[in-house]
């Protein structure tokens, strides 16, 4: 064979190697599936749920005491304490072992606005009402408080609302967990029948613990 007619032999040989090779890997990348299954993939998120809580709100943040049953050594000024609520979200294994929780209030002295003497705190006092106790009977309001003008009714009670008096309290925070119980309190101001006129103020604290 001439060796121009050799050289143009091999050419075409070469480029049809070169095609079936091309053919060869193309055909599988095109084929279709011999079968096909769908697997449903799904989750359920279920709401974050947050921890239940111990918390007190109070229906209102002033009472105007007004003059009622003075005598003519003692004036005595009345009013009554907006309803105190705790309110206690958590369920019973939320509750630390042993807990308890108590509400109690504190004053100040009653402070003149034209600068005539203040009136100490130990002549206001009180007699906490149980609004609603739940159904354990676990809940119980504190004892009356009365003033340094009277005679006790209680040994020693006749102090005032000068340190922490007793609101309303349990001795079992868990087997009353999970619902809300409301109290208030008769107040009431004693002061000797010669107290400067005028208006006074003071702040009753009432705080939360366990």
């Amino acid at each position: 064979m001439h060796t121009r007619n050799r050289r143009r032999l091999f050419a075409a040989v070469a480029a049809s190697a070169l095609f079936a090779g091309s053919v060869a890997f193309a055909g599988p990348a095109a084929a279709e599936p011999v079968d096909s299954t769908d697997v449903q993939v799904t989750v359920d998120i279920e709401e974050i749920k947050e921890p239940g809580v111990l918390a007190m709100s109070i229906a209102g943040n002033a009472v105007a005491l007004a003059e009622d049953g003075s005598t003519l050594l003692v004036r005595q000024f009345v009013g009554t304490l907006p309803t105190v609520t705790v309110t206690d979200t958590r369920t019973a294994d939320e509750v630390p072992a042993g807990a308890a929780w108590a509400v109690l209030g504190s004053a100040t002295d009653f402070t003149g606005d034209a600068g005539q003497a203040s009136i100490d705190a130990g002549h206001l006092g009180w007699k906490p009402k149980l609004i609603d106790g739940g159904d354990t009977g676990l809940v119980s309001e504190g004892e009356e408080v009365v003033t340094v003008l009277d005679e006790p009714t209680q040994p020693g009670n006749n102090v005032g609302l000068v340190d922490q008096e007793l609101l309303v309290s349990t001795f079992d925070s868990g087997a009353v967990a999970g619902d809300a119980y409301s109290v208030n309190a008769d107040l009431f101001l004693r002061t000797p029948a010669d107290v400067a006129a005028g208006k006074y103020t003071s702040t009753l604290t009432l705080s939360l613990f366990e």
